[in-house]
């Protein structure tokens, strides 16, 4: 899990955007990390601690002393977190985190704490553009804490702008590339060439013959790959999956033929190349110059095999480390296994779509890598946390 065994410590404030914390929570809690939560007392009008509690397993705290007259020491919270969230964080929060206004829980944990403080504004527009709020976001970024910017939208108060604090998701992506980044170096230098998506062979000037992937797992691939530092070069079927990453370079094509004479433009000078794409066995023997027209009840179409794109990259593997995919619907890891060695393949990732959240076009996926001596299992995840895995794998691999 991605964020196995990290210690985060959220803290709330009292600000609407609040009811978003208990899907952050359930996120950083399947991810593996542990969980504790304090508020400010005003954050209770739009929270509870019983909902709070609930999620993340341990005790909520906005006081520093609980019913019973025992402390709530601040200072244990603060130097037990590897990462403060301060989400959402009012202008009233902010000021007083930057000032030093020690005056809750909250601020006296905040200015204990020794680790890295993540910031997620979330106030009415005008608040977020006044002039002393964009002097402490100054303030705190100067400090060295991270500002996850408020987002544009519909806002409490009726009006639309910026204001409303970063969704869940860009959150706790931004937490997770914190705890990724210091590892994520071990493929610098590298060049990984990844095949994705499918590929569509012409009928005729309007019809194809193609599959259902999406490309997302290899673009997935692809991201996390520049992530660790590659350069990464992705052959592309139809798709419309896209990309910022100015490490990643893309080539589309469209036809299994297209696929192959690109990837061998790139694949002498690739250390890692990984076919992801689900490219089409076979193609009609000639595509219609024009579109066929619908004039007999049966239509005969003659399908001639496609090159096979990795055994050629098998049959003409260096130095380069190769991974294959294995979409299967029966016996699986047999399936695998023999494209695994017919393949002259490093290792193969196996994929059955008799797996719910597997396979084509979801956003999930459950995978079971192969090498000629090792077995892993992996339970569904979203493709993202499926790259990793992957590239943890590869890298482990590489260097054996």
């Amino acid at each position: 899990m991605s964020l196995s065994g990290k210690k985060i410590l959220i803290a709330v404030s009292g600000g609407i955007a609040a009811y978003k914390i208990h899907f952050l929570i359930r996120d950083f809690i399947r991810k593996g990390a542990e969980v504790q939560v304090i508020m400010t007392p005003d954050a209770e009008h739009f929270v509870t601690k019983l909902s709070l509690s609930t999620l993340s397993r341990n005790p909520v705290y906005t006081e520093f002393y609980n019913d019973h007259g025992t402390w709530n020491s601040h200072v244990d919270m603060a130097l037990w977190a590897d990462l403060m969230l301060v989400a959402p964080c009012t202008a009233n929060t902010l000021a007083k985190m930057v000032h030093g206004m020690c005056d809750s829980l909250l601020i006296a944990t905040y200015m204990s704490a020794k680790c890295p403080v993540y910031i997620a504004p979330a106030m009415d527009l005008d608040m977020y553009a006044h002039p002393s709020t964009k002097k402490n976001i100054e303030l705190a970024e100067s400090f060295g804490h991270t500002v996850i910017p408020a987002e544009h939208g519909e806002l409490a108060s009726g009006l639309i702008g910026q204001g409303r604090m970063a969704e869940p998701e860009t959150i706790s992506k931004a937490v997770e590339n914190f705890f990724t980044a210091e590892k994520k170096d071990g493929l610098q230098g590298k060049i990984v060439l990844i095949t994705a998506g499918p590929t569509y062979e012409a009928i005729d000037p309007v019809r194809f013959i193609g599959n259902h992937s999406s490309g997302k797992m290899g673009f997935a691939l692809a991201e996390e790959a520049a992530s660790r530092g590659a350069h990464v070069i992705v052959v592309s079927g139809p798709t419309s999956q896209k990309t910022e990453n100015k490490n990643i370079e893309v080539h589309p094509v469209t036809s299994a033929r297209e696929m192959l004479s690109k990837v061998f433009e790139f694949y002498d000078k690739a250390d890692i190349a990984i076919a992801s794409a689900a490219v089409a066995d076979y193609a009609p023997r000639e595509a219609a110059s024009e579109k066929i027209k619908k004039n007999d009840d049966h239509l005969t179409i003659e399908l001639v095999k496609n090159p096979d794109i990795l055994k050629t990259m098998g049959e003409k593997k260096s130095r380069q480390f190769l991974v294959g995919f294995a979409l299967e619907t029966q016996h699986e890891e047999e399936n695998a296994k023999g494209k695994l060695e017919k393949k002259n393949l490093d290792m193969i990732v196996l994929n059955s779509l008799r797996d719910q959240g597997a396979g084509f076009k979801g956003d999930t996926n459950k995978i079971k890598i192969f090498t000629r001596t090792e077995k892993k299992e992996f339970g569904l995840k979203p493709k993202d946390e499926v790259a990793a895995d992957i590239l943890d794998f590869i890298e482990a691999q590489i260097v054996k």
